[in-house]
Parts: C-alpha cells; sequence; structure tokens
C-alpha cells in the first residue's frame, strides 16, 4: 500500500513586464525558494495592466501544490 501524504495548497501572485510564461516562472522559482516538496501549480488567473495604452505588466495568480512533510 502507498504512503499517506497531506498536501497544501497556497495562492500566490507573481509579475512579469515579459509574459505570462515569465511571470509563471518568477512565480515558481520563488515558491521554491520558501516551500518544499513543490509537486503542481494551477493557474487560477491571468490579468494585465496597461499604463498610458501599453502593457505594462503581466500577472498570474497561482495555486501552488506541496505535500507536508511528516
Amino acid at each position: 500500500m502507498g504512503e499517506k501524504r497531506v498536501a497544501r495548497v497556497t495562492d500566490i501572485i507573481a509579475a512579469s513586464p515579459v509574459s505570462f510564461d515569465d511571470a509563471i516562472k518568477v512565480g515558481f522559482e520563488r515558491a521554491t525558494r520558501t516551500l518544499r516538496g513543490i509537486t503542481g501549480l494551477k493557474i487560477i488567473e491571468q490579468r494585465i495592466a496597461v499604463d498610458d495604452n501599453q502593457i505594462a505588466e503581466y500577472r498570474v495568480r497561482m495555486e501552488v501544490i506541496f505535500v507536508l512533510e511528516n
């Protein structure tokens, strides 16, 4: 029988002036500095900040799923 595990989900928001993909990478890299045992990400929302009729920033809200240590 497999090992019992419990996971936790934390919401984070990350931003990049480059792209949504880059914002995801920024958020993931930051999450790995604090959280251990990350098993997945779920992108909840994507938004764009506009300044002076130009795209200023790509923003993503994501769930970071990680396994709690025993």
